[in-house]
């Protein structure tokens, strides 16, 4: 099935009332959908709202949570606000600082960091392989089979920094430790939940730089969220900064762990079922992970997110790491009931191709995996790309297991790499979001 030719006539946001979008998920699989909603401006009038994940512990987003006790990692939410800037040139101007990363003091040139984050993260990570940064693969219906990796709490030695697919540019990737990854299994500093941060230093000639690696928008965000008393007012005034056209809001107002039930999590042990903690950790554990859950089990949703699910006419899940930045937000029970209960129709959009974090996930499985971890959620429409679907029956068959039809529509970037293209994808969901105009 593929979607209507007819696209909805370029006045109609003239003469309706705008049409309520939230979109949630982090890292590159939000910025890509959130980029594509802006694109569908010249014929929809979109009123865009994205909710963002609040687990992350890796890079920079990790070394601010274990350090300065950061309220919420800000990298995910960085890269939202910058997805949904003003093309104004001062705006475009301040989004290149936001993404611009810290180079250690010796780089021969600083400014070739800067170049390889404006768009969030080296040269190779757009979206990463499934829209997402994480490297952890996933199983049939909330069963995650994660990667090859590093013993259960160590770090990776130069991984994604917030989990956009790359390291920070060539710069971090050449940085030396400070000494090993602090944290374990048992969470770091006693905040069961965080496991294993990225707490790098770069260091040149026996000197320290706390900087390399840091994306300035972090810090800028770290120094908001310090200052105000709530954090979507901070969020609103970073808005302001790059003209973003829409807003962005946590899932939470505090910062969450993600912890996982592996199976051969501990190669020493390999029949054995270990807790594995913080997302980085499951991210690159090996093993077969037979459950997925965030810490603490029930913590505070954002109620300007959950008014925002109760007010929308659409709420779009992914593309993006499934386990990791999609399901997130169904683990939290103040925000899958509002989920559940929004009037609203529910869009999936489904990943390209598996990244780590999903090797072996049939592209039918993710939508098992959404059942699995919310029985009661109802979904109208799974877009997927039509060359990158593979065969199209069993994918058909599980959205109709959700209540919802399958479009498919060309979305991927014309390289032939498995990366969705914004405009198309745009040009994708204007029928679908304009459907009742």
């Amino acid at each position: 099935m593929t979607p209507a030719q007819a696209d909805p006539p370029g006045d109609a946001g003239r003469h309706h009332k705008p049409i309520k979008v939230v979109a949630f998920g982090g890292g590159h699989g939000l910025a890509a959908s959130l980029r594509a909603l802006r694109h569908c401006g010249p014929k929809l009038d979109l009123d865009i709202t994205a909710v963002v994940t609040v687990g992350d512990n890796g890079g920079s987003s990790g070394r601010l949570r274990a350090e300065r006790d950061a309220q919420l990692p800000p990298g995910d939410l960085r890269m939202a606000l910058t997805a949904l800037a003003d093309d104004e040139p001062a705006h475009q101007v301040m989004v290149r600082l936001m993404q611009h990363r810290f180079a250690p003091v010796g780089n021969p040139d600083r400014r070739a960091t800067a170049h390889a984050t404006q768009t969030g993260g080296g040269p190779a990570s757009a979206e990463g392989p499934a829209d997402g940064g994480s490297a952890a693969a996933a199983g049939p219906a909330g069963g995650l089979r994660a990667a090859g990796g590093p013993a259960i709490g160590m770090e990776a030695a130069a991984g994604p920094a917030d989990g956009a697919g790359a390291a920070a540019g060539p710069a971090e990737g050449s940085v030396a430790a400070a000494g090993p990854a602090e944290g374990s299994a048992a969470g770091v500093g006693g905040k069961s939940g965080w496991g294993s941060v990225d707490r790098r230093v770069a260091a040149l000639g026996g000197k320290q730089d706390p900087l390399a690696g840091h994306a300035v928008g972090n810090l800028l965000l770290l120094g908001l969220l310090e200052l105000m008393d709530d954090p979507v007012d901070a969020l609103r005034h970073a808005g302001a900064m790059v003209g973003a056209r829409g807003q962005v809001l946590p899932m939470a107002c505090h910062a969450v762990g993600i912890e996982a039930d592996v199976r051969g999590g501990d190669p020493a042990r390999p029949g054995e079922v270990v807790t594995v903690r913080g997302q980085h950790a499951v991210a690159v554990a090996g093993g077969h992970v037979e459950a997925v859950r965030i810490v603490p089990a029930s913590p505070p949703a954002c109620p300007a997110a959950l008014d925002a699910i109760g007010e929308a006419d659409w709420l779009i899940f992914g593309p993006g790491s499934w386990y990791t930045s999609v399901l997130p937000h169904l683990l939290v029970p103040e925000l899958a009931a509002a989920i559940v209960a929004s009037p609203a129709r529910r869009l999936v959009t489904l990943n390209l191709a598996a990244d780590n974090e999903t090797l072996g996930l049939s592209v039918a499985d993710h939508l098992a995996a959404l059942h699995w971890y919310l029985p009661q959620l109802h979904v109208d429409t799974v877009l997927a790309d039509a060359k990158w679907v593979g065969e199209p029956d069993p994918v058909h068959r599980a959205a109709e297991a959700l209540g919802a039809r399958l479009v498919l529509a060309p979305l991927a970037v014309a390289d032939g790499s498995p990366r969705h293209d914004p405009e198309s994808l745009g040009a994708a969901l204007v029928p679908v979001l304009g459907s009742d105009r």
